[in-house]
């Protein structure tokens, strides 16, 4: 059974920076794309960046030229420079695997002003 885990969330000042990792576990294959997603308080799921198994990546606006979404097959990694207050959320990793879609756990990332 896949599993993801992600770690490397914390407190942060503005202007700061962390990396988010997220490991999938549970099987010998690789996933399709890997993604990183968040959900701020009262606010929905938003995608934030994806990453293909060829390495094809996609930003959401808002993040562009900020964050970094990389990955070592079935690790994937988000590189978050900048950070602002509105970054604030908690972060989910997301992976294609077979046609399903899973999810991990979520990390939370507080940005202070």
């Amino acid at each position: 059974q896949v599993q993801l885990v992600e770690s490397g969330g914390g407190l942060v000042q503005a202007g700061g920076s962390l990396r988010l990792s997220c490991v999938a576990s549970g099987t010998i294959f690789s996933m399709n794309t890997m993604g990183w997603y968040r959900q701020a308080p009262g606010k929905e799921r938003e995608q934030v960046a994806t990453i293909t198994e060829g390495g094809v990546t996609n930003y959401a606006d808002s993040v562009k030229g900020r964050f970094t979404i990389s990955r070592d097959r079935n690790t994937a990694y988000l590189q978050m420079s900048s950070l602002k207050p509105e970054d604030t959320a908690v972060y989910y990793c997301n992976a294609l695997f077979r046609a399903a879609y899973r999810w991990g756990q979520g990390t939370q990332v507080t940005v202070s002003s």
